[in-house]
């Protein structure tokens, strides 16, 4: 699938549902309002917008949310999904923030999914139950423990925030390092209007880099997992992953779209535009569809509009949640 300024589009970013079962307070307000559930694609809508993308050269599927996990059914949109595997697709992958996780990894093993990204900010349950607004840190462990069992394997994704974790970022490597996991650290990214002031937040991976490597020798990999993290290897064998919205964009080697849970495809994490597949999804047109999505590819853009200066950060209106991870 041929992309604008950059290179190929050959991964989707599908958001299931804007719904989630935390409230992350770098994530959305604490009173988050969700979409009503006439609006969201149904599960047959989600796999026909799926297959379509894939018809026209995906090659990686991501399946988010929200929390995909909460979505009714999601196990066996999955198991439909899983049908492209060497038909087309190459990979079948999900982030999750881990509280359903330990109950579904079997299934979503068995159904093809050899990889999960899971959200965990602090290894401290009081600490993650306050960045999460409730969230249980152990239930979370187990799922992480129960998709390693399965032979899914795991990446953590984990923000860093400057007055919540940036002393733990060590202590996440390392545990991840002990489970065999690999470890990506994000920069807050100035997605929608939280309580917290974004620049209190925001804390640049020079910083986390900087800690982690007073722990290990960091070499720089050539490792590709179709996302945007650049890779190191620590000398104890661990992988670190450091994504970087606001200090250094990763713009010029984007390969991927993302269409949330009401069929809007936005070619931009970074930026308003986008492009409403609902109405011609519904159609019934498969044509129509392939055509608008071959025809918005041509359109995407060269950078994302995410800045940050001394006293502001500039974002987008909308959530995470509203986008999909």
């Amino acid at each position: 699938m041929i992309g604008g300024h950059t290179a190929s589009i050959t991964y989707l970013r599908l958001s299931v549902t804007d719904r989630c079962d935390l409230r992350c307070a770098y994530c959305m307000p604490e009173r988050m309002e969700f979409l009503p559930r006439s609006e969201i694609l149904s599960l047959d809508e989600l796999d026909q917008m799926a297959s379509a993308f894939i018809r026209l050269g995906i090659t990686k599927l991501r399946l988010t949310g929200g929390e995909p996990l909460v979505r009714k059914g999601f196990v066996e949109l999955v198991a439909g999904l899983s049908r492209h595997l060497g038909n087309g697709l190459d990979e079948l992958v999900i982030t999750t923030n881990g509280t359903r996780l330990a109950e579904h990894a079997e299934a979503l093993a068995r159904y093809g999914v050899r990889r999960i990204n899971v959200s965990i900010d602090s290894l401290i349950p009081e600490h993650y139950a306050r960045i999460t607004r409730g969230g249980d840190l152990a239930r979370v462990i187990a799922g992480v423990d129960a998709a390693i069992a399965a032979g899914i394997a795991v990446k953590i994704n984990s923000v860093a925030l400057a007055n919540d974790n940036l002393g733990e970022v060590v202590a996440l490597a390392d545990w991840a390092q002990q489970r065999g996991a690999a470890i990506s650290f994000i920069e807050v990214m100035p997605l929608g209007e939280v309580e917290a002031n974004r620049i209190d937040q925001h804390v640049p991976m020079t910083e986390v880099r900087r800690r982690l490597s007073e722990r290990w020798s960091l070499t720089p990999i050539a490792l590709d997992t179709g996302g945007p993290a650049r890779y190191v290897r620590t000398d104890a064998g661990g992988t670190i992953g450091f994504i970087t919205p606001l200090s250094d964009n990763f713009c010029g080697s984007c390969n991927r779209v993302r269409v949330t849970c009401t069929g809007q495809l936005y070619l931009c994490l970074g930026q308003d535009a986008r492009i409403d597949l609902r109405d011609i999804l519904r159609s019934g047109d498969e044509v129509a569809l392939e055509t608008a999505i071959t025809q918005a590819m041509r359109k995407k853009p060269l950078a994302h509009d995410f800045l940050i200066a001394p006293t502001r950060i500039q974002g987008v209106e909308r959530h995470m949640s509203m986008t999909g991870g």
